[in-house]
C-alpha cells in the first residue's frame, strides 16, 4: 500500500534530541497556602463540626454530667516562737521552718493517707454512696455485666462475700484523695485546700474537719513530743543525780584515805628539793676537785714536782732554801701539811654529801606521792564537778519542758474557714462548649489537613500538568450511567449534556493540535484497569463520526476484551482472524448502527498479544486501514499491567494517557511515563477522566472550573 502517514507532532522529539522525562514530584514539600486552602475548601465542614462539638458540649454539661461543688480554706504555715517569749525559756520541741521544702512537705502532710482516714472516720464517709461505691444504684452497664455473669455462673456458687470494713475505708480514703486538691500561693507560706464532692454542705464539711485534723496532729505531735522529751530528761537526771553522788562520795573516800598538803606546800617541797639537789651536786664537786688535787699531791715525788702540784706560796718561798738541811727538813714538813689538810678535807666533804643525798631522795619520794595523789584527787574533783553540771543543765531543761508542756501551739492556722458554694464548680459548662467546638474543629481540620498531604490522586488539570509536562487534553465528568451499554445511549439522546461537551472538547484539542486535521492513529492508555479509556474510545469515535468522518474502533486489548463486553459481543472471528488472513475484513468488522462508528473486536486466543502487535502483520494491517479510514481510535491495555501498548504507540499518531480524577495515584503516573520514556514513545497529551461534580466542590475547586460551577450549567442540557 502507498500512502503518506500525518505522524502527530506533539509526539515526535526535535531532530537530534533526546526528549527528557520531567515529573514534578513535590510531595515532601508542604505548601502553606496549599493547606489554607484545604481548611477554607472545607470552611462548612469545619463550621459544621464545630457546631456539632458546641452543642455536644452544651448537652454534656446540662444533660449528661453531675454537678460537682468545690469548698476551700486557707492554712498559713506559721512557726511559733510564743513559748519562749511567754516562758523565758528556750524551746524544747522545735517548731517548723518556713522554707520552701517545709511548706511542700506540709501540703503532703495534709494529702497523707492516715490525716485523711481521721477525716474518713470522723464523717463516716464509709457510709456516703459518693465514697462506697457499693450504695450507689447500680448503673445500666453493670447490671448488664451482672446479668452476663449470672448467665455463666452455676448455681452452686456462693454468694457474694460481705466487704471488708478495712477495704472499704482504704478506698474511700483514696477516693477523698483524688477529690482534694492543695495550691500553695505564689510567695508566701499560705496554701488553698479544696475539696470537690457532689453537695456543697458536705465539701464544706469535708474541708474544715481536714483542716482541723492538721492542727490538731500538729498539735498532737508537739504534745506527744514534749512527754517523749519529759519522760527522758527525768530518767536522764535521775540517772545523772546518781552518778553526782557516786563522784562526790569517791573525793570523799580519796580525801580520808590519804595525807594530802596543799597544792602550796607541794610548791614549798618542790623549792626546797630544788635547793638540795643543788647543795648536793656543789658538795659532789668540792669533793671530786679534793680527791683530784691529794691525787696530784701524792703523784710527786721531786721537790719541783711537789711545789707545782702544792701551788701553795708558802712552799714555792721553802723550795728556794731546800739547798740545807734545815731547809728541806721544813719543805718536807710543809708538804706533808698541805697533804694532811686535803685528805681532811676530803673526809670532811665525804661526811656532809651521804646525809645530804639521803634527805633529798627522802624528799623525792615524798614530793612525787604527794603529785600522784593530788592529781587523782583533781580527775576525781573534775569528774563529779563536770557530772554536776550536767546534771543541772539536765534538771534546767526538765523544768523548762514541764513548763511548755502547757504551752503549746500549733505551727499553722486558719485564715479563713470554707463557706458552703453557692454553686456548682463544675462541670463549666462554657468551657466544654468551648472545648468541644476546638475538638470538633481540631478533628475536621485534622481529616482534611491529612487526606491532604496523604493525597497522591489528581483532582484539577493544572495538578496534572505540572506534574506530568504534558497538557491536559479533556476533562471529562463522570458520567451518570453506571451500566457501560447504557453510556452511548446516553451521549446520543444527550447531544448537549456536560459529557458530550468534554468530548467535543478533548476532539478539538486533538484537531487543533494537528494543525487543524485530526490524528489518523488514536491510541488511549491509561495507569490501570477502571479508568475508562473504553468508554472515552467509544466516545471520541462517535464525536469525531458526528464530523462527517469514517471512524473505526479497534479493540487493543485483547486480553481482557473490554469492548466486546461493552458492546455485548462475543464473536468467535475478530482482528486476530483477519490479521492472520483467516477471515476478511469485511466479514468481521461490527458497524454500529447507533454511533455510525465501525468497530473491529478481537476473539479469543492463545497467541501472546505483544508480539502479535509487534508483528509485521499488525503493521502491514494498520497500514492498510488508514487508506480506508479517516480517524482510527485503538483501545489499549493499561501501561503498568502488559507491554502491549508500548509497542501500540510506535504505530500511532497520537497517544492519549488517561488520568482517572481522585483516584490514580502521582506513582502510577510516574512509572508509567518512565516506561513510555524508555521506549522512545512519549505521550501526546493526558485526559483528566470521571471528575465528579460533587467532589469538585467539596474540594472547592468547582468555582475555578467553569464547567463546573453554576454558570456553566447554563451551557449545557442534562435533561
Amino acid at each position: 500500500m502507498n500512502h503518506t502517514v500525518s505522524k502527530f507532532p506533539a509526539r515526535t522529539p526535535d531532530a537530534g534530541q533526546t526528549e527528557t522525562l520531567q515529573v514534578n514530584d513535590d510531595s515532601d514539600i508542604i505548601d502553606l497556602g496549599q493547606m489554607l486552602r484545604a481548611l477554607w475548601r472545607g470552611k462548612w465542614l469545619i463550621l459544621l463540626a464545630v457546631m456539632l462539638g458546641v452543642v455536644s458540649g452544651w448537652y454534656y454539661g446540662n444533660r449528661i454530667a453531675d454537678p460537682l461543688y468545690t469548698a476551700s480554706t486557707t492554712v498559713v504555715l506559721d512557726p511559733q516562737a510564743e513559748s519562749a517569749s511567754v516562758s523565758g525559756l528556750s524551746n524544747v520541741v522545735q517548731g517548723l521552718s518556713s522554707d520552701t521544702v517545709t511548706v511542700n512537705t506540709e501540703v503532703e502532710v495534709i494529702r497523707s493517707r492516715i490525716l485523711l482516714g481521721q477525716v474518713v472516720d470522723e464523717l463516716n464517709l464509709t457510709e456516703v454512696a459518693e465514697f462506697n461505691p457499693r450504695l450507689r444504684t447500680p448503673s445500666l452497664q453493670s447490671r448488664l455485666k451482672s446479668l452476663i455473669t449470672g448467665m455463666f455462673s452455676s448455681a452452686e456458687d456462693s454468694p457474694a462475700a460481705e466487704p471488708d470494713p478495712e477495704a472499704l475505708r482504704q478506698r474511700a480514703i483514696g477516693l477523698l484523695q483524688r477529690k482534694l486538691s492543695i495550691q500553695i500561693l505564689p510567695s508566701t507560706r499560705v496554701f488553698r485546700i479544696a475539696i470537690t464532692t457532689e453537695e456543697p454542705e458536705r465539701s464544706t464539711r469535708i474541708v474544715d474537719t481536714l483542716a482541723e485534723a492538721y492542727i490538731g496532729s500538729q498539735l498532737a505531735e508537739k504534745f506527744q513530743a514534749a512527754e517523749d522529751a519529759t519522760a527522758w530528761l527525768t530518767n536522764r537526771v535521775s540517772d545523772l543525780q546518781g552518778d553526782l553522788e557516786t563522784a562526790e562520795a569517791r573525793v570523799k573516800a580519796f580525801n580520808a584515805s590519804t595525807d594530802l598538803i596543799s597544792q602550796e606546800v607541794l610548791i614549798g617541797q618542790e623549792r626546797q628539793l630544788k635547793e638540795m639537789r643543788d647543795r648536793s651536786e656543789a658538795t659532789a664537786q668540792r669533793l671530786a676537785s679534793a680527791q683530784a688535787r691529794l691525787v696530784r699531791l701524792q703523784a710527786a715525788t721531786t721537790p719541783a714536782e711537789k711545789r707545782d702540784a702544792a701551788e701553795d706560796p708558802t712552799l714555792t718561798q721553802l723550795f728556794d732554801e731546800i739547798g740545807s738541811a734545815q731547809g728541806r727538813a721544813a719543805f718536807d714538813a710543809r708538804y706533808a701539811t698541805l697533804v694532811g689538810g686535803v685528805q681532811q678535807d676530803i673526809a670532811r666533804l665525804e661526811r656532809q654529801l651521804t646525809p645530804l643525798r639521803n634527805s633529798m631522795q627522802t624528799l623525792e619520794t615524798q614530793v612525787q606521792q604527794q603529785s600522784q595523789d593530788l592529781i587523782e584527787l583533781q580527775q576525781l574533783t573534775r569528774e563529779a564537778e563536770a557530772t554536776r553540771l550536767l546534771y543541772e543543765y539536765f534538771l534546767s531543761r526538765l523544768k523548762e519542758t514541764s513548763v511548755q508542756q502547757g504551752i503549746q501551739q500549733a505551727d499553722s492556722r486558719v485564715l479563713s474557714e470554707a463557706v458552703r458554694p453557692g454553686g456548682p464548680s463544675s462541670p463549666n459548662k462554657q468551657m466544654l462548649q468551648v472545648i468541644g467546638g476546638i475538638l470538633g474543629f481540631l478533628l475536621v481540620a485534622g481529616v482534611l489537613l491529612v487526606r491532604e498531604l496523604t493525597g497522591e490522586t489528581f483532582r484539577t488539570a493544572a495538578q496534572l500538568e505540572a506534574f506530568g509536562g504534558r497538557t491536559v487534553m479533556g476533562q471529562i465528568p463522570l458520567l451518570p450511567q453506571r451500566q457501560r451499554g447504557n453510556v452511548i445511549k446516553y451521549l446520543y439522546d444527550h447531544p448537549t449534556s456536560a459529557a458530550s461537551e468534554a468530548i467535543r472538547n478533548l476532539r478539538t484539542s486533538l484537531v487543533l493540535a494537528n494543525g487543524g486535521e485530526p490524528p489518523q492513529v488514536v491510541a488511549l492508555t491509561s495507569c490501570v484497569p477502571g479508568e475508562g479509556k473504553t468508554t472515552v474510545s467509544i466516545a471520541l469515535g462517535q464525536n469525531f463520526r458526528g464530523l462527517g468522518k469514517k471512524v473505526l474502533l479497534l479493540e487493543g486489548d485483547i486480553r481482557r476484551r473490554v469492548l466486546s463486553q461493552h458492546l455485548g459481543v462475543d464473536h468467535q472471528d475478530g482482528m486476530m482472524s483477519v490479521v492472520l488472513g483467516d477471515k476478511r475484513f469485511d466479514d468481521v468488522v461490527i458497524q454500529d448502527e447507533t454511533t455510525g462508528v465501525d468497530i473491529l473486536v478481537s476473539e479469543r486466543s492463545d497467541l501472546n498479544a505483544a508480539d502479535f502487535f509487534a508483528s509485521s502483520q499488525f503493521a502491514t494491517f494498520l497500514d492498510g486501514l488508514r487508506e480506508h479510514y479517516d480517524v482510527i481510535i485503538i483501545d489499549t491495555p493499561p501501561v503498568l499491567v502488559v507491554p502491549d501498548v508500548r509497542v501500540i504507540a510506535g504505530l500511532a499518531d497520537a497517544l492519549l494517557f488517561l488520568v482517572r480524577w481522585d483516584y490514580t495515584k502521582q506513582p502510577q503516573v510516574q512509572e508509567a511515563l518512565r516506561l513510555f520514556q524508555s521506549a522512545g514513545q512519549p505521550i501526546t497529551g493526558f485526559i483528566l477522566n470521571q471528575i465528579s461534580e460533587r467532589g469538585m466542590k467539596t474540594y472547592g475547586y468547582g468555582g475555578r472550573y467553569g464547567a463546573y460551577t453554576a454558570y456553566g450549567k447554563k451551557y449545557y442540557n442534562e435533561g
